[in-house]
């Protein structure tokens, strides 16, 4: 094999899985077809999973000195503010980042290629997949360079990260029902000044459609997006220009505009794969899904298809686990992007109908409800697991399992396990979970009893054991998370819980690992 994976596309999703990969020592390859990063992209908002998933990559300092926070959202119609989704305070127990981040898609690409050459590895720039085959072994792909010439290169595996037009998915077979909207969109980023709640999220609800307005780093800097007027659809040369009176008709004559540096019109598809896998080849991001911009989740979905995808493909490649194990790649994440298609092309079609009644819905009714539901915390906190993606569960995961009858409300395997900050020790410092596990290992969190007798997963170094002393501190976190003060939880290296229940028996981990995760033991190194 030339290369373990080969990765065709280097945008958010590719560097992701490339960075991934690289950091646990598996070869890769990674090329895309154009001549350089992204300039100019329309995605732009950091969710806090995806600021999550930075921490562990050692990259999240840099992406938010680079952006700009925006702690809440505004809701507005006939010119009123009607709603404050307040991002900070509902979240604030919940993540370490309670808020999204406004940060371009090129920023990001930036941040994850400037990591991938950390590690050793960089993008092959203007360079095309034209063809592969699957054998037994792996793929052997046909590349075309940047002279024109071809190139074959054999691997084990090859992952399709190249967008709506992937040639990955469709040399696979792999079909992409669906459809764009009827609507033409615009993009805009402007220099601007008015009543819009400075350093949030402002949303303009009207009866012919909707504005967003992002905040932008840098004075009066926004990211403006909306429907383009009707009677400007069919026009090929439309300007910024053009659409400001149907702006400043929402907004009001108050929105001033100093500036416009880049203007965009584009269409929206809504789409899913069929499969996200065949054989050897898989597809993720927009080659796997594609929706509409509402809840800025679509850059997001991709970066944890990668997050998923990549530790899985690194216990394959190197041998410590069957290759069935990446069947659990397809089975966790096509239901994620199913229902994110689902909620946002039914959310999106009532936001940009053209229809009298779904104006009104928008502007009274919408409106209205928004504003009363926002004031309740704990519709403001399930709003924002939503939103921030933290709420994503693989409870019907085959790699996840709970044993006993947890209470209710505890969480169970398949979901992200809580941020708490700890004692790790008796009389020890209380530190942030988040930051003392790595995404390198996995981890079994032992509450209320004693370190159980050690078994043969002790003889792999991919799992470290954490027993948490009784504390006060420590209880106070248990009781908020709602987790028994007996039990134990084993975490996968993406921080969801594959295995949990209240007294831990050695032989269930045993057992899980090498039956549910299909590890191979024979592989074990010394711990």
């Amino acid at each position: 094999m030339d290369t373990d994976v080969l990765i065709v596309g280097a945008g958010p999703t590719g560097l992701m899985l490339a960075n991934q990969l690289a950091r646990r020592g598996v070869r890769t390859s990674i090329i895309d077809r154009h001549a350089h990063p992204a300039r100019e992209t329309r995605a732009l908002g950091v969710q806090a999973r995806t600021l999550e998933i930075y921490q562990k990559l050692g990259v999240v300092e840099q992406a938010i000195a680079l952006g700009k926070r925006g702690d809440g959202a505004n809701l507005w119609a006939d010119g009123r503010r009607m709603a404050r989704v307040p991002l900070a305070d509902a979240g604030e127990q919940l993540s370490p980042y309670p808020y999204i981040l406004v940060l371009g898609q090129d920023d990001n690409e930036k941040i994850l290629g400037e990591r991938l050459h950390d590690f050793g590895q960089s993008v092959t720039w203007n360079t095309e997949l034209m063809a592969f085959t699957q054998t037994a072994e792996g793929v052997i792909a046909t590349l075309r360079r940047p002279d024109g010439s071809l190139r074959e290169v054999r691997a084990a595996y090859i992952a399709g990260c190249d967008g709506a037009r992937s040639a990955v998915r469709e040399q696979s077979g792999i079909g992409f029902p669906g459809a764009p909207y009827e609507q033409v969109f615009f993009v805009a980023d402007v220099e601007a000044s008015g009543g819009m709640v400075p350093d949030e999220v402002n949303v303009y609800l009207w009866k012919e459609g909707f504005h967003l307005m992002f905040p932008m780093r840098g004075t009066n800097h926004w990211r403006l997006v909306g429907i383009l007027p009707e009677a400007l659809r069919d026009r090929p040369d439309v300007r910024f220009e053009d659409v400001v009176p149907a702006v400043h008709a929402q907004a009001g004559e108050g929105l001033q505009f100093a500036a416009c540096t880049w203007f965009s019109t584009y269409r929206i598809h809504h789409r899913s794969a069929s499969r996200f896998r065949e054989g050897r080849a898989f597809v993720l991001g927009d080659a796997a899904h594609i929706h509409s911009p509402l809840g800025a989740q679509g850059m997001n979905t991709g970066l944890q298809d990668a997050y998923n995808l990549g530790w899985k493909l690194a216990l394959v490649t190197q041998g410590r686990a069957d290759a069935s194990l990446l069947d659990s790649y397809e089975a966790e994440r096509m239901p994620v992007a199913r229902r994110l298609l689902d909620t946002t092309d039914r959310g999106f079609r009532l936001v940009v109908s053209d229809s009298w009644f779904a104006g009104l819905l928008r502007t009274e009714v919408l409106a209205r409800v928004g504003a009363l539901a926002m004031r309740q915390p704990r519709i403001q906190r399930r709003a924002f697991r939503t939103v921030s993606q933290i709420g994503i569960e693989y409870r019907e995961s085959a790699l996840s399992m709970t044993q006993d009858s947890p209470p209710e409300a505890a969480p169970r395997a398949g979901d992200r396990f809580p941020w708490l900050q700890l004692r790790f020790t008796a009389q020890g410092p209380v530190q942030d979970l988040f930051a003392e596990l790595d995404d390198l290992h996995f981890h079994l969190l032992v509450f209320g009893q004693p370190a159980p007798q050690r078994s043969e997963w002790a003889r792999h170094d991919l799992l470290r054991m954490h027993v948490l002393p009784s504390d006060p501190v420590n209880e106070a976190q248990l009781a908020r998370a709602r987790i028994p003060g007996t039990s134990f939880y084993l975490l996968r290296p993406d921080g969801y819980i594959g295995l949990s229940g209240a007294r831990v028996d050695p032989g269930i981990v045993d057992d899980y690992l090498r039956e549910r995760l299909a590890w191979h033991y024979d592989s074990a190194q010394s711990a």
